[in-house]
């Protein structure tokens, strides 16, 4: 091999790992939604982890959105007071939770507390030969284990969100109304103005994306993980670094995706010049 062939080959590396990865994840979704169609995996099971995504999570996530809330009207209250449209805070505000922070966060707060666990439980399974004993038995270990998980975190994320957009809109009401004396009138009349059904709409759709995404990224890492305590604990970090990542990344694209969609369906009404 010569020293060309060498240096292309080390400078297609990343890149051909990169696809590689991605492809056996997309081949470990699809098993885990051919679960889910399937059923097979049991109820008792599903509740289970239905419990720990949702209620041990609801507290953690309900606190994030109620203090971000008050802090996002503490640090817009300056700049909007001083150009006299401190009314418009609560749209502001409103419309940034309900579309973006409210998603995002309750889905970094699961990804941290839930898809951690899930990584480890499973790197564990993995470590402990549990997972190769399941596939003696003829179970497919994807199906039996990661889709109630995919399945627990689909519909337990969007109910998350919403916990915290209401508390975000609670915190931000609190500090705006009671603490800065905005005028409760005008508050809430820009707020129905300018927040509509499509933003909510919209968070919760990405809930769901967010849900689906991060749970697969979780149990994926956790069936990947390397053997001992080490290979345990990078699993668990490993899940919750990439579950943020594409969490940020595909924010960005559904949020250009969704502005465009709008635009689409609702053109914006250019005024007649007499």
């Amino acid at each position: 091999m010569s020293s060309s062939e060498s240096t292309r080959r080390s400078y297609f590396s990343p890149i051909t790992d990169a696809l590689v990865a991605l492809g056996d994840w997309s081949l470990f979704a699809s098993r885990a939604f051919s679960g889910i169609f399937h059923r097979s995996f049991r109820s008792r099971e599903l509740v289970r982890i239905a419990f720990e995504v949702g209620y041990s999570s609801a507290g953690v996530v309900g606190v994030t959105g109620l203090f971000i809330g008050m802090v996002l009207a503490v640090q817009a209250y300056g700049q909007f007071h001083t150009i006299g449209l401190e009314t418009s805070l609560g749209a502001v505000i409103h419309m940034s939770v309900v579309r973006e922070l409210g998603p995002v966060l309750a889905a970094v707060m699961l990804s941290g507390r839930v898809g951690s666990a899930m990584a480890a439980e499973l790197a564990t399974m993995r470590v402990t030969e549990q997972l190769d004993a399941l596939a003696c038995l003829g179970v497919d270990p994807v199906k039996y284990l990661v889709a109630p998980r995919v399945l627990a975190c689909v519909m337990l994320l969007p109910l998350l969100t919403v916990l915290a957009d209401l508390l975000g809109l609670v915190g931000s009401t609190m500090i705006s109304l009671y603490v800065y004396q905005i005028d409760s009138y005008h508050y809430w009349r820009h707020t129905q103005e300018f927040v509509k059904i499509w933003d909510v709409f919209t968070g919760l759709v990405k809930s769901v994306i967010f849900g689906a995404v991060l749970s697969l990224i979780s149990c994926h890492r956790g069936f990947h993980g390397r053997a001992g305590a080490e290979g345990v604990g990078r699993a668990a970090t490993e899940s919750f670094v990439w579950s943020f990542v594409a969490i940020l990344v595909m924010d960005l694209f559904m949020a250009m995706f969704a502005n465009s969609l709008y635009e689409m369906l609702w053109p914006p009404v250019t005024p007649k010049v007499a």
